[in-house]
């Protein structure tokens, strides 16, 4: 097989023969020149042709007279022809010459097109850059050409690589947990029940149960990203009914803080990878400067953070004790016109709206030893260092409306002994929407699936 140069190395490669192959991004068809935009996976390039075509002078030549080489040639033709019957999105290979030339704006470079194999013909596009976002989903594989779309997605890949690299240097371990589950994770709302052969089974709202029996396992620190699933019906831009979560579980800690120093510490490590990979891009098509949080970020506990947001003029509407989005925003603007930070820990969450696994206050049991991780105005994270005293987890339970006896087979983690643990879910498609400007998570996730849309 001929051998394939991606399009962004070709700038190393001296002049002479190359073979290219990708989509026809666009096509300029001129009187004595053919120019092909050919786009691949790395980038795009200038294909230039020096257009034939026949003559319409009286002696001139047949096309089936013309000579076998040369620029009038019956392929110089068939060459001119096949360009100019180009579709946008057809895929082709190209072999031909290289030549640097500084004059050509996209790379400085250009390749003039020897031959030019037509792989796999396109129809019409059926949508724009401009399409609405509904319409872009429905085609998405089309739209993922776009360098701008492409571009998240090789900035996820920067941004998990550098996760994991923290992960392995500490001695962490990946696990891959079972997202078919007899019981809930969480609580029995939002969540999707199937049929299990002679049973029933629940897609996993998060793998925070199997997080734990590592730590029962003696397995120590570990980390997952992987699909999490709920049921929840929102339309929102930030909620989706599957999702990816990253998620990490760690032993021997001696409070949340602990788990708030090794989430900071991760996030600059991906900002720090992102920027230093993809800023320019990101500046290019994002019109975003990606910023490298600096570290300790700011922490308010949630009661504080209320009280702030208050005094703003505005009192949150809520009955539970949570905060709500536009809270969210507010103490987000805050904390950037305080700390000049984009992230902020809310902390000291109370114990009614935490789940049962969450370590209570030492001597205030209506406070969780839990936080939330604020980005820009929106939730990305929750933390909290675990509880790992069976008969307090059991009592936990209780008053959270779960029966133990379903949780039997999670209080075991903890029957045989588990050391204080703790650690963190985080979602995502929203730490890359945030950090890239973007509206909704719909476009910082490959395929969305939301209560309307399971195609494509």
């Amino acid at each position: 097989m001929t051998h394939r140069t991606l399009i962004q190395d070709l700038a190393a490669l001296p002049d002479g023969p190359v073979t290219v192959a990708g989509w026809v991004e666009t096509v300029r068809d001129q009187k004595k020149v053919q120019f092909i935009i050919l786009r691949d996976e790395s980038g795009a390039a200038q294909l230039v042709n020096p257009a034939t075509r026949p003559s319409t002078d009286s002696g001139a030549q047949e096309p089936s007279e013309a000579p076998a080489e040369g620029p009038g040639s019956a392929a110089a033709l068939a060459l001119t022809e096949s360009i100019s019957a180009l579709s946008h999105g057809t895929f082709v290979r190209v072999t031909g010459e290289l030549k640097h030339d500084e004059r050509v704006k996209l790379g400085g470079l250009e390749v003039k097109i020897g031959t030019l194999e037509v792989v796999s013909e396109a129809l019409e596009t059926p949508i724009a850059a401009d399409s609405s976002l509904d319409k872009r989903l429905d085609w998405r594989f089309l739209d993922l050409r776009q360098p701008k779309q492409s571009l998240i997605f090789r900035v996820q890949t920067t941004f998990l690589h550098a996760l994991r690299t923290v992960w392995v240097e500490k001695g962490f371990i990946e696990i891959q947990t079972p997202k078919l589950m007899a019981s809930a994770s969480e609580s029995r709302a939002e969540l999707f029940q199937l049929e299990y052969f002679e049973t029933v089974a629940y897609l996993a709202q998060s793998p925070q149960f199997f997080k734990q029996m590592a730590q029962s396992a003696g397995f120590g620190g570990i980390f997952e990203v992987g699909p999490a699933f709920r049921a929840d019906p929102s339309f929102t831009s930030r909620h989706a009914t599957e999702f990816t979560s990253i998620d990490t579980e760690f032993s021997w800690i001696d409070s949340h803080e602990d788990v708030m120093a090794l989430h900071e510490e991760l996030l600059a490590a991906g900002f720090q990878a992102v920027a230093d990979t993809h800023g320019d891009e990101i500046r290019e098509f994002f019109d975003v400067e990606v910023t490298v949080p600096q570290r300790p970020f700011p922490r308010i506990p949630l009661a504080e953070a209320k009280r702030i947001v208050a005094e703003q003029g505005y009192v949150i509407p809520r009955a539970d004790d949570d905060m709500d989005p536009e809270g969210e925003r507010r103490i987000s603007q805050y904390v950037r016109e305080t700390y000049g930070h984009e992230f902020v820990f809310l902390t000291d969450y109370a114990s009614s709206i935490r789940p049962f696994y969450h370590m209570r206050h030492e001597g205030d049991p209506s406070l969780t030893n839990s936080y939330d991780l604020i980005f820009n105005g929106v939730e990305i994270s929750t933390g909290a260092q675990r509880e790992h005293r069976v008969e307090v987890l059991e009592a936990q339970a209780r008053e959270k409306g779960l029966e133990p006896e379903e949780l039997s087979f999670y209080l075991d983690f903890f029957r045989y002994g588990v050391p204080p643990h703790g650690g963190f879910g985080m979602g995502l498609a929203r730490v890359l929407m945030l950090m890239l400007g973007e509206s909704s998570i719909r476009e910082t996730t490959y395929l969305f699936r939301g209560p309307t849309r399971l195609l494509p």
